[in-house]
């Protein structure tokens, strides 16, 4: 298990400020911790209009002992750019990844992917009705995961008892509409799994990241 960081910057005029001056100190704290593989993933999230909004960062560590450290050593946390952080325990799916991309790689100046957040219902079939389906969600996203349109995916648990209660996944599509119509036959749409659906823009930072679970 690991924990996703969904953290969100202010609205006020100050905030791209407050990140660019924090910026690089942030880059030096997600590179060590990509390096030493206690960040699987970090990527910035962005407005529908391009401005940044926020980040995600999926950490692969053991507990809060390992989610506490990084807030802690993490620059816009303590720095005041985010202003809000939402962590959710969460596994990431085993599948065949490709591999994100490393340092000397292009950074797009444009959105090339979404980040989804999804969360299931609350009500008592709520479970029932992710079980229902999980199969077949899970045959869809492997190839999508080989062919490259899924760059990570895995389930937002519920605490202590491990329930997968959300997902979170990163696709290749740039904007809403292109990762609407991909989603739109995933079981966990047609099975009414997902109840509440939030997606931002984001692209990638070529960090030294190892290889995600199940990657070749």
């Amino acid at each position: 298990m690991g924990y996703a960081i969904l953290a969100f910057d202010g609205d006020d005029e100050a905030a791209l400020s407050r990140r660019m001056t924090a910026r690089d100190r942030h880059l030096d704290v997600i590179t060590s911790w990509a390096a030493d593989g206690r960040l699987a993933l970090g990527v910035p999230l962005f407005t529908a209009a391009g401005r940044p909004a926020g980040s995600l960062m999926v950490l692969d560590v053991p507990d809060q002992a390992g989610l506490d450290a990084y807030l802690a050593a993490e620059p816009f946390n303590h720095e005041g750019v985010w202003q809000r952080v939402a962590t959710y325990p969460f596994r990431i799916a085993p599948l065949p990844y490709r591999p994100l991309p490393q340092p000397g790689a292009p950074t797009a100046s444009a959105p090339t992917h979404t980040v989804i957040l999804a969360l299931d219902g609350r009500d008592a079939d709520a479970e029932l009705r992710r079980l229902a389906v999980r199969g077949a969600h899970m045959e869809r996203v492997r190839p999508a995961a080989e062919d490259g349109t899924l760059a990570l995916g895995g389930a937002i648990l519920d605490w202590p008892d491990g329930r997968m209660i959300g997902s979170i996944a990163v696709i290749a599509r740039p904007d809403e509409a292109s990762a609407r119509a991909w989603m739109a036959d995933d079981p966990y749409v047609t099975g009414g799994v997902w109840q509440e659906i939030t997606l931002y823009p984001t692209r990638f930072a070529p960090l030294p990241y190892r290889p995600l679970p199940g990657a070749a």
